[in-house]
């Protein structure tokens, strides 16, 4: 059983995360013409154009990218329903699944944005004149920017990622 909930838990963490990466890169107006963009709409598309056609049309001018958002929580809630299924707990659909959906969301944007760091930190030592690192770099400007001002370069180290990386860790210890 052990082994159905980690593949349950792997599959679901990558289709929720790449609707979260997909709302992410709408929001922020990225081209989804370069990676991961094309990666993302392949595997969320299935789920995100029906969620698109069903919401409201102010909803979708909005500077959110709704359908992907609403797609992510939905998808975290059916995890939650199956993994509630499958460990044959006897929590309340009512207030259980909802939770533990919250929690496996969080938990998608903690460990998301770990990566995202991780290969941006990778790539701004290995190779500076990456796209990906321009793409990565505008990803996560809005969350970067505020600690830069905040903790200045060390012998020309910029360590608000390091800092980042460290903030994220304890919110997951804390989720855990």
């Amino acid at each position: 059983m052990r082994i159905v909930l980690f593949l349950l838990d792997t599959l679901f963490f990558i289709l929720v995360a790449a609707a979260l990466l997909r709302g992410w890169m709408n929001t922020r107006r990225l081209r989804m013409s370069q990676q991961p963009g094309p990666f993302v709409i392949a595997i969320t598309d299935w789920i995100v154009r029906p969620m698109r056609r069903w919401l409201p049309r102010t909803w979708a001018q909005a500077n959110t990218d709704w359908g992907s958002l609403l797609s992510a929580v939905l998808l975290a809630l059916a995890y939650a329903g199956l993994v509630s299924m499958l460990s044959g707990t006897t929590v309340s659909y009512v207030v259980g699944v909802p939770l533990l959906a919250l929690h496996f969301l969080l938990r998608t944007v903690l460990q998301g944005l770990m990566v995202l760091l991780l290969g941006y930190a990778l790539l701004s030592w290995v190779q500076p004149m990456s796209p990906a690192l321009g793409l990565l770099g505008r990803l996560l400007e809005p969350l970067l920017a505020p600690l830069r001002r905040l903790i200045p370069t060390v012998g020309g180290v910029d360590l608000s990622v390091l800092v980042l990386l460290i903030v994220l860790q304890v919110g997951l210890m804390v989720l855990g």
